[in-house]
């Protein structure tokens, strides 16, 4: 999830005018910052016995893709009630809402049981969540840390910004992973934050999105690059951002009280089969028997001086960084031989994109993209900018696909989204049948330059055939196919589900002449490089 741009530029504009009678705060020195690793894995947990129960081998291993939210979540809560040791979780969001408040509820109960909670969260959508967060720090075996912080104006994005306004080019650098690690052996990595719309709980939309359970060797890797962040000077503990302004028992019961509504929300366990046939992880758990598919798999990272080192530090192209995930991501897409699919809710090619397209192509390889369409994006500015290349795009002949928030609906296959639309999350990537890469970066200026990010990359012809399958139910019942049309105009193809003529459009699907008219107005007012 990101900020809707234009309510973005608008509150940027605020703290603007906001700065200049405010002046700039900086963040305060001399923090204390205890380092700590990662708990080593160890059988002795259930958790841990489980982890290698049917490993081929100790260099695998193994996952279970979570595809429907409510199984996604139930996963989550599960390590986090089931683990004896640690928990460590690290997040570009973790929202004030149902599920957030829920979450850190069950963080807490597993601290209380003696577990070593801590929290990483990136700073950028905390707004009003100092008191809660504190509140959550204040239990023994917790600790909160949060990601190249604001320093003042807490309270509000506006007043943050206005606080931060000579320090842009620090605070529009954010930690984008998405990391949930219980025991050191068993782990969630994905694309899902922690809020409402990720699980099918908002009423207004929600996210299709792709997350996937993961045991053996590759969650150490894990737990180790969760330590290179947590031990970086760009986290600070949330106590020297919001000093606390009670004793720690009244710190405890205020939390208490913030997340009883949580409480009485609590998700439901599902009761059937996903999309896959997985039953709920905790089934499996109570029984012994966790069925997972074993694979040899690499993870990545980005640095965080990425975003935030000195600037002679910084890859001056982010693609050139090898422990990165972006050159790991551009590796194995133009590896391909014979197929690559890729999914992405925010598409900005760029140079280096287009340069991997027409590589492919030439090749003969067929390449599939699937994104948001204007409809169901929530970045209309950034569709702004792929737009200027989806013409090129289908002239190379890559098969492109944008969601329709109408066929989601229709569908149900992803959820029952009533009256809320449906919009894609999922950022992934299928390379001829074998190769899966699964995690946080969109195709975007932002992931290459900007943000940080985390990702798996899975060598398996089965976990590759179930995303293929999961990509196919949405080109096939939830989205537009695009062409170039006899002007080379871009032309939307409906595809008729009752035997009829397919529907050819040829505006922006499901949109009004307003949204499209302000796009025109931003047209040249915003370079690729803002988005």
């Amino acid at each position: 999830m990101r900020a809707e741009p234009l309510g973005r530029f608008a509150a940027w504009l605020l703290a603007g005018l906001l700065g200049l009678l405010a002046g700039c705060a900086g963040l305060p020195s001399e923090v204390v910052r205890m380092p700590s690793q990662a708990l080593p894995a160890t059988e002795s947990t259930p958790l841990g016995r489980m982890a290698w129960a049917g490993a081929p081998d100790r260099a695998q291993s193994g996952f279970r893709l979570l595809p429907m939210p409510a199984w996604s979540m139930h996963a989550r809560l599960e390590l986090a009630r089931r683990a004896q040791r640690s928990i460590d979780i690290q997040y570009y969001l973790v929202q004030n809402d149902e599920t957030g408040r829920y979450l850190l509820r069950t963080l807490r109960d597993a601290a209380e049981r003696g577990v070593r909670v801590r929290v990483l969260i990136d700073d950028l959508y905390t707004a009003g969540a100092d008191r809660l967060l504190v509140a959550l720090a204040a239990h023994p075996n917790v600790e909160v840390r949060l990601f190249n912080p604001f320093p003042a104006g807490r309270e509000r994005l506006a007043t943050r910004l206005a606080a931060s306004l000579l320090d842009i080019d620090r605070i529009h650098r954010r930690m984008h992973n998405k990391l949930f690690v219980a025991d050191n052996a068993m782990a969630v990595v994905g694309g899902r934050n922690i809020a409402n719309e990720y699980f099918m709980r908002d009423a207004g939309s929600n996210f299709i999105d792709l997350d996937t359970l993961v045991t053996g060797a590759a969650v150490p890797r894990l737990s180790s690059l969760f330590d290179m962040y947590w031990n970086s000077p760009f986290v600070y503990p949330v106590e020297s951002l919001a000093p606390p302004d009670l004793d720690a028992r009244a710190l405890r019961q205020r939390f208490e009280e913030m997340t009883m509504d949580a409480a009485i929300w609590a998700p439901q366990t599902p009761i059937e089969r996903d999309l896959l046939g997985y039953r709920a992880l905790g089934e499996d758990l109570d029984e012994g028997t966790l069925q997972l598919i074993w694979a040899r798999a690499e993870a990545y990272a980005d640095t965080p001086h990425k975003a935030l080192g000195p600037r002679e530090l910084r890859p001056k192209v982010a693609a050139d960084a090898p422990e990165g995930v972006l050159f790991n991501v551009r590796r194995v897409v133009r590896g391909a031989e014979r197929e690559a699919l890729v999914t992405t809710p925010y598409l900005i090619p760029g140079r280096g994109g287009m340069e991997s397209v027409r590589l492919l192509r030439k090749r003969g390889v067929r390449f599939t993209l699937v994104t948001n369409s204007l409809a169901a994006t929530d970045e209309s500015l950034v569709h702004l900018g792929y737009r200027r290349y989806r013409p090129q795009l289908l002239g190379l002949g890559v098969h492109l696909y944008e969601l329709s928030p109408k066929r989601v609906e229709q569908t149900q296959r992803f959820g029952v989204f009533g009256s809320a639309s449906g919009r894609l999350h999922g950022k992934a990537a299928v390379v001829d049948g074998k190769v899966v890469f699964l995690g946080s970066l969109n195709f975007d200026p932002r992931s290459d330059l900007h943000n940080t990010e985390l990702g798996l990359f899975i060598h398996s012809p089965q976990i590759a055939a179930q995303l293929t399958s999961l990509v196919g139910l949405i080109t096939m019942d939830a989205a537009y196919r695009l062409r170039l049309g006899p002007h080379g105009d871009v032309e939307w193809v409906s595809p008729s589900t009752d035997g009829a003529q397919d529907v050819v459009l040829h505006d922006e699907p499901e949109t009004d002449f307003g949204s499209r008219l302000k796009l025109e107005i931003f047209s040249p007012l915003v370079p690729e490089s803002l988005l």
